[in-house]
């Protein structure tokens, strides 16, 4: 009699834990249900970024090509124009060449305090009919133009290899937005970095202002710099397409690269993928001639290498050379040929420090049918857009 009491209980008592059981699992249903939408309210509120991304893309092109139908060829071709900006000929070279941006160098910041260069960069604008791109190679490591100068930090920018180093991404993060704060302070607005290329190796000539290390860890790292920039509304420039590898130093000697294609693809391609993913405004070719891309022209130069940028890492933003200044272009095709190359190949954006030579030689080109207008059309648009992206104008 006692087993049969026993028996009832334990089945009184299992019948009434299963009731609160299920009480309980669809109170944490219910909870949850509201906590986090459907999958179907989950896939709308995804998708609304991107429909106000698209949204606001259509008002770019729309206002980028209102701009365009209202100018001349001459400035149309000053657009395509980024160039090292000579302080004592600026003024009169934005009247006369409509360029559509000023690169920084040594020049132009030593003997400059914050206020006076800063002065200066907003009377270049004043005298601007289209707003300028001001562009500054601030790197970090070897390579800066302003903090070397303690009127604008006390320290320079440390390498991207310190910084890891030193404080892992974290820090990364930090200096990219210090530097973003300080180059939009003085009216600089686009940083030609970061460096995309991959090197592990200490003889590389690109090696200190790489990641050095491999292509998933370099991946990260650009991806995580250029995040960071357009959260903090600066240009950013990937570079050096399709990846510097061991060669030599273009601003010397041309310099060729036999890797296969297949080498690009799994891993000098894979950092400027992950900068594509984060946002890159821009992207800056070297002056290394691939022979598994184009054995004929340097990547500045081929359009195939374009090619690849647009097809292959299906990249739409502005695509620009390397100064064409450089011993790898100037000592092989001169000064002329090397702007209308650079045109034909499909640059934006042309970095250029012979612009007095090279802006009328391309403008001559359109005009006697060796370029054709739309050319500079499609590149002209995309600068525009980017100015408008980075509210420049």
């Amino acid at each position: 009699m006692k087993k049969f009491i026993l028996a009832i209980l334990l089945i009184i008592i299992s019948l009434t834990s299963g009731f609160l059981m299920r009480k309980i699992i669809n109170k944490y249903k219910t909870n949850n249900t509201q906590a986090n939408p459907t999958s179907n309210n989950v896939n709308k509120e995804t998708n609304t970024p991107t429909d106000k991304d698209n949204s606001s893309n259509k008002n770019l092109q729309k206002r980028a090509n209102e701009i365009l139908s209202s100018m001349s060829i001459e400035e149309k071709v000053g657009q395509m124009f980024l160039i090292r900006c000579n302080k004592y000929t600026a003024l009169e070279d934005l009247n006369k060449y409509k360029v559509g941006g000023f690169i920084l160098f040594d020049d132009n910041i030593n003997g400059e305090t914050k206020e006076s260069l800063s002065s200066t960069i907003d009377t270049y604008q004043n005298n601007s009919p289209i707003n300028l791109i001001i562009a500054i190679d601030e790197e970090g490591g070897t390579v800066n133009r302003l903090s070397w100068y303690p009127e604008f930090r006390a320290v320079p920018f440390y390498s991207p290899q310190e910084l890891y180093n030193e404080g892992g991404y974290p820090l990364i993060i930090d200096d990219t937005k210090e530097k973003a704060t300080l180059l939009k302070s003085l009216g600089i607005n686009m940083n030609l970095a970061p460096v995309a290329d991959i090197s592990t190796n200490p003889n590389d000539y690109i090696y200190p202002r790489t990641f050095g290390r491999d292509a998933e860890e370099t991946a990260n790292y650009v991806k995580t710099v250029v995040e960071t920039m357009k959260e903090n509304k600066i240009g950013s420039t990937l570079k050096h397409f399709p990846g510097y590898g061991g060669n030599l130093n273009t601003h010397d000697e041309m310099s060729e690269d036999n890797r296969s294609y297949e080498s690009f693809l799994n891993n000098d391609f894979i950092p400027f993928k992950a900068g594509i993913d984060g946002g890159a405004d821009s992207i800056l070719v070297s002056h290394n001639i691939i022979n598994s891309i184009d054995e004929n022209f340097p990547a500045s130069l081929s359009k195939k290498s374009h090619d690849v940028i647009r097809n292959e890492l299906n990249f739409q933003g502005v695509i620009m050379t390397d100064d064409l200044q450089m011993s790898a272009i100037k000592n092989y095709y001169g000064e002329s040929k090397s702007a209308t190359l650079a045109v034909e190949s499909g640059n934006d954006l042309i970095i250029s420090s012979d612009y007095q030579i090279q802006i009328p030689t391309v403008i001559e080109a359109i005009k006697n049918g060796e370029i054709k207008e739309e050319v500079i059309d499609k590149a002209v648009l995309r600068v525009l857009i980017l100015k408008l992206k980075l509210e420049i104008i």
